[in-house]
């Protein structure tokens, strides 16, 4: 099984992952209340970074989660953690706690906030993934819907019970009966050559590769386009796929109670374009940063 690196980052130190570190009265810890995000590091990148911290700080002021001011400093804490555990190629997931508020926090505690991140090695996802179907999921209405938030047990009992029942992932619908997401997946539906995937009306996250499927990676005669989706338009369309940052894009094989059609062509496209996307921009990244320090 898949677990952490040894170290983990906590706020400016590297410590070891086996000991203990969290004040229980610390608000957010015992209560979820932070915001995370996961990462895809690239040859030593933080693939898409600034989309992350973007996302990050918008649900941090929404939750009320006192958030880093300077997105460069985060950047460099959580290259700490990568050249310590030697992760050039692997998955990152960086979590901002809030430390007061409630009443139950915990005596002698500064920080208004805590910084946690560690790396694990890259998933190795199969070809095709199988969803169930799990209505009344998401509450598109809630003032907090789409926020990517530490209370993730929700997510969390659904994805385990699909695994019991033979599946590798949930499709939820949100209480209009509309398809919204996966516990830790966009969705898309392509029909010739537009693809579809839910507006964030319908309660879904603002997945950082969803983004970039819809505003910068492009491939002729393909459009990426927002649009209500009914479970009748998934079995409708000529193939679904998945995309998450740690899975890039991955074809839908099955969906509980549904008819689909598998065909992947389009989602094999739109796949090789975001693996280029991300090797122009790992690329680049490496020849802004040797230009800064040639100049320094």
């Amino acid at each position: 099984m898949r677990g952490m690196h040894r170290y983990v980052l906590h706020n400016d130190e590297i410590l070891d992952a086996h000991a203990m570190h969290a004040c229980f009265g610390q608000t957010g810890l015992m209560n979820g209340w932070g915001v995370f995000s996961t990462l895809r590091i690239a040859n030593g990148v933080l693939f898409a970074y600034e989309r992350h911290w973007a996302r990050m700080r918008h649900d941090a002021q929404r939750l009320r989660v006192p958030f880093p001011t300077d997105p460069e400093d985060l950047k460099s804490r959580l290259h700490k953690i990568i050249e310590a555990n030697d992760a050039a190629d692997a998955t990152l997931r960086v979590v901002v706690i809030r430390n007061h508020g409630g009443p139950f926090e915990g005596p002698g505690i500064t920080r208004d906030y805590d910084i946690v991140a560690f790396t694990t090695d890259l998933a190795d996802w199969s070809d095709n993934v199988r969803l169930a179907l799990k209505p009344q999921a998401r509450h598109a209405q809630c003032e907090f819907a789409g926020a990517k938030v530490m209370s993730w047990a929700f997510n969390l009992a659904w994805y385990e019970e699909a695994h019991e029942k033979g599946f590798d992932e949930v499709l939820l619908l949100n209480e209009r009966g509309e398809v919204s997401e996966c516990t830790s997946a966009n969705i898309f539906a392509a029909n010739g050559g537009t693809v579809f995937t839910p507006p964030l009306t319908s309660g879904c996250l603002p997945g950082v590769t969803r983004e970039l499927l819809l505003e910068d990676v492009r491939v002729p005669g393909i459009t990426v386009e927002e649009r209500s989706l009914m479970p009748a338009d998934l079995e409708a369309a000529d193939e679904v796929f998945i995309t998450s940052s740690t899975r890039d894009l991955l074809s839908v094989q099955t969906i509980e109670g549904l008819k689909i059609s598998t065909s992947g062509v389009i989602m094999e496209k739109l796949r090789q374009a975001l693996v280029d996307y991300r090797e122009f921009y790992v690329h680049d990244h490496v020849r802004r940063t040797e230009a800064v320090y040639n100049r320094g």
